[in-house]
């Protein structure tokens, strides 16, 4: 586990182990990490802890909320759950689905009004025959976190291999955006188109990603283009 990097005004991203899709695709993974002005810490996709990470964790102030953004990302939850007891935890709607072993304190539809909603907008992009994912924007940094709807997987240190996979499900460097495999399985554009719209009209002009490449500027369009699949249909 890496360091945690400062993204904006009160965020971070901290980087955590590998893992494998499918039990072979390689993965990076990263948790988001937000100060509320609560003083309370707000984790998104936790990755697993260690004591670094759980201390620089614990300079920023109390954990508070745990989020769980779709029902794939769930490896952290619980780690960081018996870490902090009193944290509350936020899941995708479909998440105790796919995890009934994990207890969910609320589900997050586009109706919950959350503690945090005056600082974190939350949208959940709806459509996909599998995943349920909530997208969220951190006002005061102007920054849109996504999990695995969009992904910018780095091609250094990968396999020629996993870089011809990666390059042809069009996640690979800077450019990559929507995977192949997820644009194939919509089963509701029309649902899909209104989520993407809904995200479009926030204002954000950063990105951070589970899977690979950040962008500091010009998300929106990054964001507008890896959807024009969607929204131009």
């Amino acid at each position: 586990m890496r360091d945690m990097q400062s993204f904006g005004q009160n965020i971070w991203t901290v980087s955590g182990d590998d893992v494998r899709m499918y039990a072979v695709l390689p993965f990076t993974t990263r948790m988001t990490v937000v100060r509320l002005e609560s003083g309370g810490v707000w984790l998104h996709s936790p990755v697993r802890p260690t004591p670094e990470c759980q201390r620089a964790v614990d300079l920023l102030g109390p954990v508070e909320h745990l989020v769980a953004p779709n029902k794939i990302h769930s490896l952290g939850i619980t780690p960081w759950k018996a870490l902090y007891p009193s944290a509350r935890v936020w899941a995708s709607p479909a998440f105790n689905k796919r995890h009934p072993d994990i207890a969910v304190d609320t589900l997050l539809t586009n109706d919950i009004e959350a503690p945090w909603s005056g600082e974190i907008d939350h949208c959940v992009i709806d459509g996909h025959a599998v995943l349920d994912e909530v997208w969220f924007l951190h006002k005061a940094s102007k920054t849109l976190i996504v999990t695995d709807l969009i992904q910018k997987h780095e091609a250094a240190g990968e396999s020629w291999l996993w870089r011809g996979v990666k390059g042809m499900a069009g996640v690979l460097g800077e450019d990559g955006g929507v995977p192949l495999d997820i644009k194939l399985s919509v089963r509701n554009k029309v649902a899909m188109r209104r989520g993407i719209e809904t995200v479009l009209a926030w204002d954000f002009d950063n990105l951070i990603v589970a899977h690979g490449h950040c962008l500091q500027g010009g998300a929106k369009e990054d964001v507008r283009r890896a959807f024009d699949w969607i929204t131009d249909a």
